[in-house]
């Protein structure tokens, strides 16, 4: 994979399954207090055959990251639904690594998110591997907060 960093020992990717739905919600809540998905939409990310779910186990087998991510099935684009890393294992590239393999899988040329615009590690992060403001949404957040929509090109392999 081009310009991916890679994991740090002892850390692995996987697909993510039913199984681990109860620890990403967990996790969910824990990073996104205000903005976390209900249990029932997170089960749903799991049920839809085109979201593609994928997961960091840290060494200790716990759950370190996770990403869902979705081809649009009218345009040539993806979304990364939601991406979060656990606080202990964050400022690792767990993030990074993440995101580079959903875009991967994804397999299109354009890919879409959206994050809080007072969200700075995120912003960073998405700025940093190639994502640009496309779009502010005033008001998107349940507590009135902006969200930004952001989208980089995937070069063509």
């Amino acid at each position: 994979m081009t310009g991916l960093s890679t994991l740090p020992d002892g850390y692995r990717i996987t697909r993510a399954t039913l199984l681990d739905l109860r620890a990403i919600h967990a996790l969910e809540r824990r990073i996104f207090p205000r903005d976390a998905y209900p249990y029932a939409d997170l089960l749903l990310l799991f049920l839809w055959p085109s979201i593609i779910n994928l997961k960091i186990v840290a060494p200790d087998g716990s759950l370190a990251a996770f990403v869902s991510a979705i081809r649009s099935p009218l345009r040539a684009r993806g979304w990364i639904i939601t991406l979060g890393v656990h606080p202990k294992h964050q400022r690792q590239s767990l993030g990074r690594v993440l995101l580079a393999r959903a875009e991967q899988r994804l397999r299109e040329p354009y890919v879409r998110l959206t994050v809080r615009e007072g969200n700075v590690p995120a912003l960073t992060l998405y700025r940093h591997t190639g994502y640009t403001i496309i779009e502010r949404r005033p008001g998107y957040y349940r507590d009135g907060e902006t969200g930004l929509v952001m989208e980089k090109e995937i070069p063509a392999s």
